[in-house]
């Protein structure tokens, strides 16, 4: 086999393998997943063709900066009180950290501890009240690490593969916003909301006290609650009444930040509740706190809702049980919530649009059409002016197509409208670079040149002005990747794929036509 029919069969293979994976596209997704050889999922369709939610949700980050400064305060509280030094007050008051110290000394000591962290400046001290602040740096420093935070748990939350809202878009927007895009025309919205909503911050804490109401466990301590406790109710789901009042501890005897796992299960009544697992470090703790308190109850805590308390009958540590007064869906929402980890702050949605499947089908259907008119269109115009090497041309495009959908397809992109404005872009850049080829090819034949000496010149004398247009186009279509969003970011990923396989289509495909047809004939006789 000589270097020519290699050259054919390793680009016939490459087409056909791009048309086969393309055209799975078409199979029921249930046989795609039966099947060995077929992409399982295929290439997606977006918001603005398949319908479903968009939402911009509000990420709350001055929370965020509030739990620095009470971050801030405790372990400075701590390190002062092993130096010997007992702050009067120590207490956040908007955006500042407060302390009064008992006499000068105390009150160098602690400016001198806060100047060590480089994480606080001193604002508006007077004697021996000291007034402290976050510093612009540590504040973007925070403000960044909790979007990025956010950003993930919202994405496992979203994508999770078990009950989760598969193929759906979680991305930010801006410095204190993420946009979702939950595809599917049938999509639960109630559902979706509590998923994205919910904080998801779980604690387990041993309950000193029990009664019916907030009321009564305050009537049984008229001189206050004891220090470094607090009052957490049980509701019902339904009436949203309150079931029972826990007196619980302030600071958790143990967080969700321990969990490994969580997944839907059966009590031993055979009612929903959610079995969990925990890392080897958190089993640890749970199995010392279990062990030292057999016979109490343990209030299990979500968002500040208390979801069960039974009670400790032997030693647990690596795996519990959440039970309640669940419904199999809140059962399948917590068990996300706990798997994916809890928001550090709370997150609004602050703008919502609904997008019908009837509105995105037609998208779809009008986006096609242009699309095959476009093809059509420059297929006639491309023929008619450079005749069998429009055909090539064709050809070209053709296989570019293919290739540009089967590789969308084999690493499961998603199609928005813009991509398809994109698809036809590219069909546009592709003729682009087959024109000037053709016109190098005619030049070189005007002056005399043979056919296969023509082909191989124009082809050489046209390679770099092809990559360099080409390569501009795939820096801009990165950037718009890199800073845009949502449809924009579906834009550039077609036009992105859709530039490199039309240089190859182009360079390749094409120079491979004439080199099987016309290129041994002589001068004047190449149909172009």
């Amino acid at each position: 086999m000589n270097a020519l029919n290699r050259r054919i069969a390793m680009i016939g293979a490459l087409v056909l393998l791009a048309s086969f994976i393309t055209f799975s596209n078409f199979i029921d997704k249930e046989k795609r997943l039966e099947s060995a050889f077929l992409v399982d999922d295929g290439l997606r369709l977006g918001l603005d063709l398949q319908g479903g939610i968009h939402w911009v949700l509000g990420v709350e980050l001055e929370t965020a900066l509030k739990r620095e400064l009470e971050f801030q305060r405790d372990s400075l509280v701590e390190f002062l009180e092993k130096d010997g030094v007992v702050p009067s007050k120590a207490m956040v008051d908007g955006e500042a950290l407060q302390f009064s110290a008992a006499n000068p000394e105390d009150a160098e000591k602690i400016r001198t501890m806060t100047v060590d962290t480089n994480i606080l400046n001193e604002e508006g001290s007077s004697g021996n009240d000291l007034n402290f602040v976050l510093t612009d740096e540590w504040k973007q420093e925070i403000r960044e690490r909790t979007m990025l935070q956010v950003l993930e748990v919202l994405r496992r939350r979203i994508d999770d593969p078990v009950t989760g809202i598969p193929e759906s878009v979680v991305t930010r927007q801006g410095s204190d916003r993420v946009l979702v895009q939950i595809p599917g025309g049938a999509i639960d919205r109630e559902r979706a909301s509590e998923i994205v909503k919910s904080t998801g911050f779980l604690e387990f804490k041993i309950v000193r006290d029990i009664a019916k109401t907030k009321e009564e466990l305050l009537e049984r301590h008229p001189t206050g609650l004891p220090e470094g406790t607090k009052i957490e109710v049980e509701l019902d789901p339904e009436s949203k009444e309150i079931v029972n009042a826990y007196l619980v501890p302030e600071v958790p005897d143990i967080t969700g930040d321990y969990l490994e796992d969580a997944r839907v299960g059966r009590d031993n009544r055979q009612l929903p509740a959610v079995d969990f697992t925990f890392n080897s470090e958190g089993g640890q703790i749970f199995g010392e706190l279990t062990s030292k308190n057999i016979g109490k109850s343990l209030a299990i805590i979500l968002d500040n809702n208390v979801y069960s308390a039974p009670t400790i009958q032997s030693r647990i540590s690596l795996r519990g049980q959440i039970t309640g007064r669940f419904s199999p869906r809140e059962v399948a929402n917590l068990a996300i919530v706990l798997r994916a980890g809890s928001l550090s702050v709370p997150v609004v949605i602050e703008e919502e649009r609904t997008i019908g499947p009837a509105l995105g089908q037609d998208s779809i259907d009008r986006g096609a059409r242009a699309s095959v008119i476009g093809l059509l269109l420059v297929v006639l115009a491309v023929a008619f002016y450079y005749r069998m090497s429009g055909l090539y041309a064709a050809v070209a495009l053709t296989v570019n197509l293919l290739l540009l959908a089967g590789v969308m397809t084999l690493f499961g992109a998603t199609l928005t409208l813009p991509g398809i404005a994109g698809l036809v872009l590219t069909v546009g850049m592709a003729v682009d670079a087959n024109v000037i080829i053709f016109e190098r090819i005619r030049e070189e034949l005007r002056v005399g040149k043979s056919v296969r000496a023509a082909v191989a010149t124009g082809f050489d004398k046209a390679f770099w002005t092809v990559v360099d247009a080409n390569v501009t186009t795939l820096i801009t279509a990165l950037v718009l990747y890199e800073f845009g969003t949502g449809p924009i970011k579906g834009f550039a990923v077609t036009l992105s794929i859709g530039i490199v396989t039309s240089v190859f289509s182009a360079l390749v495909v094409t120079r491979l036509l004439f080199q099987i047809y016309p290129g041994s004939r002589t001068t004047g006789e190449l149909s172009i």
